[in-house]
């Protein structure tokens, strides 16, 4: 197949599963550096996954993001909530739009390059929190990004209605090495093991049976 798409890339366990397993249509890789709490980490994750595979990857500064925008993950580590993704609290980590923002970039470097698609990796473990995860909302954008562009680019997200732990399994099978992805919200040298988004890395790494290579506190 052809390398048609653009892959929104954060460094994280599920976009970096995607750029496996989708590498050989991906012609770029997108990273976003919009000034929340893991940014940093997770970027120096997405650098070294797109070397291993041969991918080109560039690094886009949203800073007017943390300037303008209301959320715990562009605060500080202390603001940001324990507990499961289903708790109220967790949405406090929710950046407003912020997926939408990151797919309207990407469809227009896409269009800018020739290509057709844009992928992401948001999965049902979203859902509950993030409005901008759910599969209503890429119908949407993905119909906006149709009719707005010359090419027609559309988003393609193939993970929208399975797990966390889906993914992971499949990233066992790909041989993902996840010691390689960052996952915490509290973006310290070692994840924290307690944030909404350790306790799902924690839980999805178990149940697909992967030895979980991650160091806590």
């Amino acid at each position: 197949m052809a390398k048609d798409a653009v892959i929104i890339l954060s460094g994280g366990m599920d976009s970096c599963t995607m750029l496996h397993e989708f590498h050989d249509e991906i012609a770029l890789a997108i990273t976003f550096d919009y000034g929340s709490t893991q940014n940093y980490r997770e970027q120096q994750y997405a650098v070294a996954q797109c070397q291993q595979l041969g991918v080109k990857h560039i690094i886009i500064p949203l800073d007017f993001m943390r300037r303008y925008f209301k959320s715990a993950l562009l605060e500080s580590p202390d603001a940001i909530p324990e507990g499961n993704y289903d708790e109220e609290n967790m949405k406090a980590t929710v950046v407003p739009f912020r997926n939408g923002i990151m797919l309207a970039i990407a469809c227009g470097i896409a269009e800018s390059n020739g290509l057709k698609r844009v992928m992401i990796a948001n999965h049902a473990g979203d859902h509950t929190i993030y409005p901008d995860c759910r599969q209503n909302f890429i119908n949407a954008m993905s119909l906006a990004m149709w009719h707005g562009t010359y090419e027609g680019i559309e988003v393609y997200a193939p993970y929208t209605n399975i797990t966390k732990t889906d993914i992971a399994r499949r990233g066992k099978v790909l041989g993902v090495n996840y010691a390689m992805t960052y996952s915490c919200y509290k973006g310290g040298e070692k994840h924290c093991g307690k944030c909404g988004t350790c306790r799902e890395r924690i839980e999805a790494l178990h149940d697909a049976g992967i030895d979980d290579p991650t160091e806590y506190e």
